[in-house]
């Protein structure tokens, strides 16, 4: 049974509007918490582009705030997954008795999520980057950079993978970690066919890239290309695209059909994403009456295609955890507990996967030939079946864990 009779915990201040904070938002609201979202940007999804995979494990946890069907009409479902390693093509082992990954587009992802808050009831504020948090006896204050303040109970950093509310938790916390790749994609003209509701993980010559059909007849692509350089989503988009895709068609220029899908990718149809990095383990994820979800603590590498969902688990169990303890430092820590194995545990079993996609020549070689004996041994349900399978139970009630003192 929920304590939230006798709770403390009635209003949240939520610092970033991409993924996790609407959602986080409206779990809260559902758990009679007041929420109110607060965006560094100019609007919803500004600037941001690019897909993402939602595995069933996302889509279950966003049927819980009712977003699931919305983003589902808009997702294509990806049934099929291939793994193409040199001339060989191997169909990668899955889960069939569960709900497909889906692809999204980014931005669809980010309306979505913003309109159902809305509707929700969640006020949304923007152009309020935050400065600086002062934390009192009965709540958190947060200061932004246009001198404006808010006041609350608690305080979410759902900031993304830069998160300025790590930096006030945890001034000495570890940032995010670049893979040495920039990641671009775009839809392209091709000849070659690819079925409906596949996706293609092409290891090429030089660079990891992925293809699937879109619904007009295109091709879908993304490529992730060695870099040494770390270059922001700003940085990067200082370059032209027509630089950009004069190095992607050199890069590939002799992967089938890499080289046909850089080729015929016009310069504003080539999306721009950046420096791809992930985030190592976070010692502190909570301070006082400030903490974390999403990206700020866990960003597993794109391979895992369980950063959206974590993210999303994450921000409604912490609305749980809010729900059912009263006071903000069990809640934290109870929140803690129950999320930090498992996001560390799928960060653990892609890390090795990351390496591959910029291997050098030898490195490259060896696994050509080591790579398809391990996609045939592999066991579905011993590798990722936990992670797709895990659905959250609302109505449980949360119980507390001992807090160290």
């Amino acid at each position: 049974m929920s304590i939230q009779d006798s709770a403390t915990i009635r209003t949240a201040i939520i610092i970033g509007g991409g993924i996790s904070g609407p959602v986080a938002a409206m779990a809260l609201r559902k758990a009679g918490i007041d929420a109110r979202v607060y965006e560094a940007y100019p609007g919803p999804a500004y600037g941001i582009g690019s897909g993402l995979g939602l595995a069933p494990n996302g889509l279950a946890a966003l049927d819980l705030i009712g977003a699931g069907d919305a983003v589902r009409a808009l997702a294509a479902p990806m049934r099929h997954q291939v793994m193409s390693i040199g001339d060989k093509r191997i169909s990668a082992p899955s889960l069939t008795d569960i709900e497909p990954l889906r692809l999204v587009d980014r931005f669809a992802l980010h309306q979505i999520l913003h309109d159902h808050a809305v509707a929700a009831g969640v006020p949304f504020e923007y152009n309020r980057r935050l400065v600086e948090v002062d934390e009192h006896a009965d709540g958190v204050t947060a200061a932004f950079a246009d001198g404006s303040t808010a006041t609350a109970d608690v305080l979410i950093g759902a900031d993304g993978i830069r998160s300025t509310v790590r930096q006030l938790i945890d001034p000495a916390a570890p940032g995010p970690q670049f893979l040495n790749m920039l990641g671009f994609g775009g839809p392209s003209e091709c000849s070659i066919e690819v079925s409906a509701e596949s996706m293609v993980f092409a290891f090429g010559k030089k660079a990891y890239y992925l293809y699937w059909a879109l619904p007009d007849g295109r091709i879908g692509w993304g490529a992730n290309l060695p870099h040494e350089q770390y270059l922001s989503l700003t940085e990067a988009r200082t370059v032209s695209a027509e630089e950009w895709l004069r190095i992607l068609r050199e890069t590939y220029a002799e992967d089938n059909p890499g080289a046909e899908l850089a080729a015929n990718t016009r310069p504003d149809q080539l999306e721009v994403v950046g420096a791809l990095q992930v985030m190592p383990p976070v010692p502190r994820w909570y301070r006082g009456r400030m903490v974390l979800t999403g990206d700020a603590i866990h960003a597993p590498s794109n391979t895992s295609g369980q950063g959206a969902s974590l993210a999303i688990e994450s921000a409604i169990e912490l609305a749980r955890c809010l729900r059912d303890i009263a006071d903000p430092t069990t809640a934290f820590a109870t929140y803690e507990a129950m999320r930090r194995p498992r996001v560390e545990a799928v960060a653990a079993r892609v890390a090795r996967m990351n390496q591959t996609k910029a291997a050098g020549p030898i490195a490259r070689k060896a696994m050509y030939l080591l790579m398809p004996l391990m996609f045939k041994a592999m066991n579905p349900e011993k590798t990722f079946g936990r992670e797709q399978r895990f659905r959250i139970d609302w109505d449980a009630p949360v119980r507390p864990v001992a807090v160290a003192t």
